[in-house]
């Protein structure tokens, strides 16, 4: 599947982000990105990122603004009054079609019949009509927890609703930035790539066949993980108070896409295995299904650890045993004896 992007056909000097939690969802992602530093939420709303656009945001978690004054921004967009605005997306998406007599989730009231606006509707309204779609979250990328097996509510992610060929008024497909919850920096510098975008100083936002940014989700946890050379030696923990590596209690890290090792969670601190956690998959299309139960050790983990285990780790430990004794010896030439014992050989002989 092709994700390229079409170049914004003009620079815009102002941006709206239109962020609405009223999908299934917990506003994690929202109370998260409250933690982003690089960069930070309000560095980029008060103008503190060279080449910006201005950026005017609306979140109900965020926002002074209730009720009416609120819902008026999405409104005016719905008519073409706004502007260009993004379109950020939290929470997984219901099925209306099978809701019975009610719905499942609303966001405000359409003026003319005083009755709740379902929030599919606000995503067919504003979708297309977006320079950019932004699904923040696991649940609104792929369902997450809401569309796991058994649900009442045929929970799906944005992609899965608008179709995974859709394309934004900006030429763009949805943007996904999983994450149970998301990592505020992964949020914030996919915002910030779209901003510079629209500003016409950036080119197309690179994304993979997930619809992930490709720099942020190119590599496995496994790949930036702090206990990593743990298992390639084949040194696994038993338990959650060793350093080791965590494959054998239950960590997917080797097979998921996420940089929260490499980046930490907050200021490069943190990030589950970093701290004692197993990587139970949150920023997987697959999540939560194909990776529970959590605690159990993954499939293929016990034959590829037992492997280590039983020859290849123990042959590599105990040569790397010998080099490591070799380099915590000084070489034999730093002496206070008499003679140089270096090697040194002056071009031309002390007289």
């Amino acid at each position: 599947m092709s994700t390229e992007t079409e170049a914004p056909p003009s620079a815009v000097e102002e941006v709206h982000i239109l962020w609405t939690s009223e999908g299934m969802s917990c506003d994690g992602d929202s109370v998260s990105v409250t933690a982003a530093s690089l960069p930070s939420l309000e560095d980029v709303v008060l103008g503190a990122i060279p080449g910006l656009p201005k950026v005017v945001l609306h979140n109900k978690v965020l926002s002074y603004e209730s009720g009416d004054d609120f819902m008026r921004a999405f409104h005016q967009a719905a008519r073409d009054e706004l502007g260009t605005f993004v379109l950020v997306v939290e929470g997984s998406v219901p099925n209306e079609r099978i809701n019975g007599d009610g719905y499942w989730t609303s966001m405000g009231n359409d003026p003319e019949t005083g009755e709740p606006i379902t929030f599919n509707e606000w995503i067919d309204r504003l979708a297309p009509k977006a320079f950019a779609v932004v699904a923040i979250g696991t649940c609104a990328t792929y369902g997450g927890i809401h569309a796991m097996a058994g649900n009442p509510t045929g929970a799906m992610g944005l992609a899965d609703y608008l179709g995974w060929d859709f394309r934004s008024a900006g030429g763009m497909p949805i943007v996904n930035v999983p994450g149970c919850p998301v990592q505020p920096d992964n949020f914030m510098e996919t915002v910030t790539w779209l901003l510079y975008q629209a500003a016409g100083v950036a080119p197309p936002i690179p994304l993979d066949e997930q619809l992930r940014p490709t720099w942020l989700f190119g590599k496995t946890v496994h790949e930036g993980c702090d206990r990593a050379a743990y298992y390639e030696q084949g040194d696994f923990a038993k338990d959650y108070n060793s350093p080791k590596c965590q494959v054998k209690i239950g960590c997917w890290g080797p097979v998921v896409n996420c940089n929260v090792t490499k980046r930490g969670w907050m200021d490069g601190v943190g990030g589950c295995p970093n701290v004692g956690g197993i990587c139970i998959g949150c920023t997987m299309p697959g999540f939560p299904d194909k990776f529970m139960p959590f605690m159990d050790e993954p499939p293929g983990g016990s034959v590829s650890s037992t492997i280590l285990s039983s020859s290849y780790g123990p042959l590599i430990r105990s040569l790397r045993a010998i080099t490591n004794r070799a380099a915590n010896r000084e070489p034999k030439w730093r002496h206070r004896r008499a003679e140089l014992t270096s090697g040194y050989a002056p071009r031309w002989p002390r007289r």
